[in-house]
């Protein structure tokens, strides 16, 4: 999903006139494109002192959307904002491969969508209102990240995040989604439109000693697409059948 690269106001429900940061707070945001607003005040930047944020990136990529994701939650929690880091990058903090996806991903509530857009403003990044109505986007460091109010076709609220845990992510402490709920998030977006088995399937292999196999299979297995999913873990031994399951927890 790209963001817009006019600073046209973007009028939405709940997050009214956001625009894209001031030309002069590109050291932090920048255009995530690099191309546009943000590319153009980077480059005046460099001008003046030699130098650019992008040419002080960590040459992985990998490094980069960690970086990213480091710079956003501590601005976050600094400001004291709720939320929860969601993603790949999440699946790395509890355990997961460095090998991360191609944006950085936060869970925030609805009604902090503002706030968190002015905070992020305020600290020099660029935030974007992409049409789709249930996540803000912003550019930090070079890469992309997703503000997400809506998880697996819910609202973000104060049980989802009290559930997150406070975990390391490359020495940065921040809230994380938990296995179970990051598992939820993934199996909800399966449809016939987008059902990529083979990107969820390492991440249910990493997390599965952690994630509450029995509620996923009540509030998702009747869906199909997750339960072609449960079935091809069940056939892999990654989880157990689900009368297994029910045996165990009577035993």
């Amino acid at each position: 999903m790209r963001p817009h690269a006019d600073d046209a106001v973007e009028d939405r429900a709940g997050v009214p006139g956001l625009r894209l940061a001031a030309p002069g707070a590109a050291a932090l945001g920048g255009d995530m494109e690099g191309t546009g607003a943000g590319a153009a005040g980077a480059a005046g930047a460099a001008g003046a002192s030699g130098d650019t944020a992008e040419s002080a990136l960590p040459r992985d990529r990998n490094q980069a959307i960690l970086e990213a994701a480091k710079q956003v939650g501590a601005i976050l929690k600094r400001e004291g904002h709720p939320f929860a880091l969601a993603g790949s990058v999440a699946v790395y903090a509890h355990g997961g491969t460095g090998n991360l996806q191609h944006d950085v991903d936060f869970c925030i509530r609805p009604e902090d969508a503002d706030a968190v857009a002015g905070t992020l403003r305020a600290a020099g990044l660029s935030v974007f209102t992409p049409p789709e109505d249930w996540l803000l986007k912003a550019g930090c460091l070079g890469q992309q990240v997703d503000l997400i109010f809506e998880l697996a076709h819910r609202p973000v609220d104060d049980e989802l995040l009290r559930r997150a845990q406070e975990l390391s992510v490359d020495s940065v402490r921040m809230p994380v989604l938990s296995p179970t709920d990051l598992l939820r998030g993934l199996l909800a977006s399966f449809s016939e439109h987008h059902c990529d088995f083979g990107a969820v399937l390492p991440i249910a292999r990493i997390l599965r000693e952690r994630v509450d196999w029995g509620l996923l299979r009540r509030e998702c297995g009747r869906e199909p697409m997750p339960a072609a999913f449960f079935f091809l873990l069940e056939r892999l031994e990654v989880v157990a059948p689900p009368h297994a399951e029910r045996s165990g927890e009577q035993s």
